[in-house]
């Protein structure tokens, strides 16, 4: 929903920048840090800044934003850490700037104070399942050898339709042990972590399937 948003309004800025996976990217070894350079990058055009720490980060994003109406996408992000490095406050950016969050804990939007919170709808499981099959078998229910497991599969997609399709185009034409194998997989995976389990199945996909 945040990407199709951000395509739609992006050109009405004077710099836009779509930070994706930040809860993963700031796991990593100067994680923070790289993810302050993106937007500073994509809408100043300049490569080289001279950001040594997160703190340093701040103040550059603050110096350099604060007059540019600017849009930008925070995406999956998990710690009030990152939303403090990254978009603190609203005087960091230009009058006009618009900031979109994406995020499983509410909390971290309460503290920030947003002005608007969305909540995407989840499918319900006779939807998602529904849902499921016509990537995975090409009809709107499981074929007979495979409902034990795209029950499970289905479950683990948590009813979020993005899950649902990924999955089954990935396992469209496989074979029984395939998919268990994938099973196998999302069970080492906690239930609340989708995007490590789209990850496990997009990564598989094939050039064509990924477009």
């Amino acid at each position: 929903i945040a990407k199709a948003i951000y395509n739609l309004i992006f050109h009405k800025f004077d710099g836009n920048s779509f930070l994706a996976n930040i809860g993963e990217i700031s796991k990593q070894y100067n994680g923070l840090v790289r993810l302050q350079k993106q937007p500073l990058s994509d809408v100043l055009m300049k490569k080289k800044l001279a950001i040594w720490n997160s703190d340093r980060g701040i103040n550059v994003i603050n110096e350099r934003l604060c007059g540019k109406t600017v849009l930008i996408v925070l995406d999956d992000v998990d710690h009030l850490d990152q939303l403090n490095a990254l978009a603190g406050k609203r005087d960091w950016f230009g009058l006009g700037s618009r900031i979109i969050i994406t995020t499983r804990d509410e909390h971290l939007l309460n503290i920030l104070e947003v002005d608007e919170k969305y909540g995407a709808k989840t499918m319900n499981y006779d939807e998602s399942l529904q849902l499921f099959s016509w990537h995975a078998f090409k009809q709107d229910h499981p074929i007979e050898d495979y409902v034990e497991l795209s029950n499970i599969v289905t479950t683990y997609a948590g009813g979020i339709p993005l899950a649902l399709e990924v999955l089954g185009s990935f396992l469209f034409k496989r074979s029984m042990p395939e998919w268990k194998s994938v099973l196998e997989k999302f069970q080492r995976i906690p239930n609340d972590c989708i995007q490590e389990k789209l990850r496990v199945s997009y990564d598989a996909l094939n050039p064509t399937e990924k477009v």
